[in-house]
C-alpha cells in the first residue's frame, strides 16, 4: 500500500539515499521542501547541479575545485616542500579552518579497507609517488584516527621512507575513531603541532 503520492515517494527516497538521512528525517526534509516556496527550491536544486556541473578534482593534489589547478596549488605563497595527506576533501577545510598550515595538499578520496575491498591501487596513492621530488622535503599523514586511517599511515610510512623523504603522522589531539571534519580548530592545531616522525 502506498501511503504517499508517487512523485512525494521518490523525493523521500532519494533524500534517503544520502549519507546520514534515515527513513524519518528523510521525511521531515522532503515535507519541509514541499513546504518552501518554489522560488527557494529552484535555488536549491540550481545549486546542487552548479556545483556538480562546476567542481572538479584538482589535478595537482585532487581537492574538490572549480578551476584547475586549485587556488592552494596555484599559491605562491604555500609551501610546496610540505604535502600533508588527508583521506577526503573535507579533510583540507577542516586543515584550513585552522589558519596554521602553509604547505599544500594530497587527496587519497579514501581508506585502505581490506573489509570494504579497498586496497592500495584504489586510492590516490600513486599519483602522491609522482609528486615526490627533491624539492618535497616533509610529507605530513594526516588519514583519520581509525582502523583504516592507521592502516593507510603505516602503509604510506613504509613505502615514502625508501624515497628518502621525512615522513610525520599528525599528533592524536583527535580523538581515536573520530574524523577530521568534526575536530575543532584548536584541537586540530595542536595536533599538528604535535606531529612526530614515523619509524
Amino acid at each position: 500500500m502506498a501511503y504517499y503520492a508517487e512523485p512525494l515517494d521518490r523525493l523521500i527516497s532519494e533524500l534517503s539515499r544520502l549519507p546520514g538521512i534515515g527513513p524519518k528525517t528523510a521525511q521531515r526534509l522532503a515535507f519541509y521542501l514541499l513546504k518552501m516556496p518554489k522560488e527557494r527550491v529552484e535555488n536549491l536544486t540550481d545549486a546542487i547541479i552548479q556545483a556538480k556541473n562546476s567542481i572538479i578534482y584538482c589535478s595537482i593534489c585532487g581537492n574538490f575545485t572549480d578551476t584547475d589547478p586549485c587556488s592552494i596549488c596555484q599559491s605562491p605563497y604555500r609551501d610546496k616542500s610540505i604535502i600533508m595527506v588527508v583521506e577526503d576533501p573535507k579533510d583540507v577545510v577542516a586543515i584550513e579552518k585552522t589558519r596554521d598550515y602553509k604547505g599544500v595538499y594530497h587527496v587519497l578520496h579514501g581508506a585502505i579497507s581490506p573489509l570494504e575491498g579497498i586496497g592500495p591501487d584504489d586510492i590516490k596513492i600513486k599519483e602522491l609517488l609522482s609528486r615526490i621530488t627533491p624539492e618535497v622535503k616533509e610529507i605530513i599523514i594526516a588519514t583519520n584516527p581509525n582502523v583504516e586511517g592507521e592502516a593507510t599511515a603505516m602503509y604510506l610510512a613504509r613505502l615514502l621512507k625508501t624515497l628518502q623523504v621525512k615522513v610525520t603522522r599528525i599528533a592524536h589531539g583527535i580523538p581515536v575513531g573520530g574524523d577530521l571534519e568534526y575536530a575543532d580548530e584548536v584541537t586540530l592545531t595542536k595536533a599538528l603541532e604535535g606531529r612526530q616522525e614515523m619509524e
